[in-house]
């Protein structure tokens, strides 16, 4: 059975960010249907409002938007049930129950979760951070971490180290080696949280392999046999265990249910490092 597909219109007056992650996750949950989507980004007046119109007109789908200016709120709804293209806004009912709870209107900010604030540089200087301690470089700096993440080569570290990264959270991440003892400033640090990741060795062996292929490097190696992984995984999980760090199986999780479990562990950490301070 082939793939059915419908249009997906996104109107949005900022980056259309909240718009791309919201349907993804929505379209997640249904097999066999995808999506093609259609962006319109940084939608301020009517006329960049009726071009995105002209194109949903052209092929009529699902209609989403975050808009906060009423007038072209109620321009594209019109517009939408003039066309019979399903139209929702994404924000007004969490917008609605914030103004029932907090009891005061909302300001209309187009793009006020992007702006230059406080949140916004410290997420910058988080990623400029992890960029510069990213696979065990710079060791002088961990002392700096919000996490340290170590692991074996291929548990994600990186890409994990990114996503907490993007949350305003700085996180370095360091490579366990077969044969190379760990970092010894890793026994003097005080503030990060450390973290190990661990996969089963399948997981990893067929991650490296992938690795090894798009590289055209030998796949006689180490790196790739089974007992040696084994053992590497074996020797990060007597690691992470005689040192009291809290372990993190990755084999069968997202990089966004790591970095989840790792904020929750990030939580308590500063709670604790907070109250002993």
């Amino acid at each position: 059975m082939g793939r059915n597909f419908f249009h997906l219109h996104l109107v949005s007056d900022a980056t259309g960010e909240t718009l791309i992650a919201v349907s993804r996750a929505a379209s997640a949950q249904y097999q066999g249907v995808a999506s093609i989507e259609h962006m319109y980004p940084l939608v301020r007046n009517e006329a960049q409002l009726d071009k995105a119109i002209a194109e949903i007109e052209a092929a009529p789908g699902m209609v989403l938007y975050t808009l906060v200016d009423p007038e072209l709120s109620a321009r594209l709804r019109a517009a939408c049930e003039k066309i019979g293209a399903p139209c929702l806004s994404v924000l007004q009912p969490i917008l609605d129950l914030f103004q029932s709870y907090i009891g005061a209107a909302s300001l209309a900010r187009p793009g006020a979760q992007h702006m230059l604030n406080a949140d916004y540089f410290k997420r910058i200087d988080a990623l400029n951070f992890t960029m510069m301690c990213d696979d065990g470089q710079q060791p002088e700096h961990l002392e700096q971490a919000d996490v340290i993440l170590l692991g074996v080569s291929r548990t994600s570290k990186t890409p994990t180290a990114m996503y907490l990264a993007n949350r305003g959270v700085k996180t370095a991440n360091v490579p366990l080696v077969p044969g190379v003892p760990p970092p010894r400033v890793l026994d003097t640090l005080q503030k990060p949280l450390m973290v190990g990741l661990v996969a089963s060795p399948d997981r990893i062996i067929q991650i490296r392999q992938n690795r090894l292929l798009s590289l055209r490097a030998d796949h006689e190696t180490p790196y790739v046999d089974r007992t040696s992984v084994v053992e590497e995984i074996a020797a990060s999980r007597r690691l992470f265990a005689d040192r009291g760090w809290p372990t993190i199986d990755v084999t069968r999780k997202s990089i966004e249910e790591t970095a989840a479990a790792i904020l929750d562990l990030y939580k308590a950490h500063r709670m604790k490092f907070i109250a002993q301070g």
